[in-house]
């Protein structure tokens, strides 16, 4: 079995081979604009030298990304995707280790063993405690994407996750890269969307002081221009279009979804969908 599968074909739809964050963009690929990508197989999470075994098979990957993308050091995004994570039962919600704007191929295979190694991590394990899931031969597959320059990032729920309404889509939307939200580091702007018919029927637009970029070499939290800390982060247009793809994907998958997406030079892309795991 190939230790590469690139996002979008039959081989990285299994959520037993790439993990559940993979496969599920694997399988959307065809119907959503998802960034190119790859994952590497799942390996131990304990054996230090696991992903040193497939540097070379990880750097021919990189190249051949980018060939696709048209540079010869795609900035790319490594986000874990443990077998039983993003699942159900268990999201694994900010219990590994994500790192963007990754060029070159040294500094990938190293961010790719880095991914992989927190998946044993005393926080990690931990949540495996909490939920009941083996501690023992866990195992981590990693996604590899090119990272969008994002202008605006948003994390979406199908489902109203305060007050549970289903009938009811919320957005968290800020400038720049998506960690500011997940991470927590900025207050974002919040929309809540009528489903039925689609509307916006409630925006609160916060005071957005921080905001994550990319750099040479990475990421950083920087001030929002003042001209942008209390404008809207979306125009009404893509409120409507952000709430719509959670809406289709809800749909798709047959449950609430939990959703996040960039927009980049007017383009939508689609970059994590798991099921919300906090609804009653």
């Amino acid at each position: 079995m190939s230790d590469i599968h690139w996002l979008g074909e039959d081989g990285c739809h299994h959520d037993t081979v790439v993990g559940g964050k993979a496969a599920s963009l694997s399988r959307l690929a065809s119907q959503h604009t998802v960034p190119p990508g790859f994952a590497i197989a799942a390996v131990p999470a304990t054996r230090d030298d696991a992903v040193a075994s497939l540097a070379q098979t990880i750097e021919h990957a990189y190249r051949r990304l980018g060939d696709h993308c048209g540079s010869t050091q795609p900035a790319v995004a490594v986000r874990s995707s443990a077998l039983d994570e993003d699942g159900c039962d268990a999201s694994f919600a900010g219990q590994h280790d994500t790192y963007l704007n990754i060029r070159g191929a040294d500094a990938l295979v190293d961010a790719v063993r880095r991914c992989v190694l927190s998946a044993s991590s005393t926080e990690a394990l931990a949540y495996r405690h909490q939920r009941g899931l083996p501690v023992d031969d866990v195992r981590m597959a990693v996604l590899v994407q090119q990272l969008v320059p994002s202008d605006v990032s948003a994390v979406v729920f199908s489902a109203n996750p305060i007050t549970g309404s289903r009938d009811e889509v919320m957005i968290n939307a800020n400038w720049g890269l998506g960690e500011s939200i997940v991470g927590g580091i900025a207050t974002p702007d919040t929309f809540v969307v009528q489903k039925e018919p689609i509307t916006v029927s409630w925006r609160d637009i916060a005071l957005k002081n921080r905001m994550t970029v990319m750099t040479d070499c990475g990421t950083e939290e920087t001030a929002v221009p003042e001209s942008l800390q209390s404008a809207c982060s979306l125009t009404d247009a893509e409120i409507l279009e952000v709430a719509q793809l959670a809406i289709v994907l809800e749909r798709g998958v047959g449950h609430a979804v939990d959703v996040e997406c960039a927009i980049a030079r007017n383009t939508l892309y689609l970059l994590q969908c798991r099921p919300i795991t906090t609804l009653g």
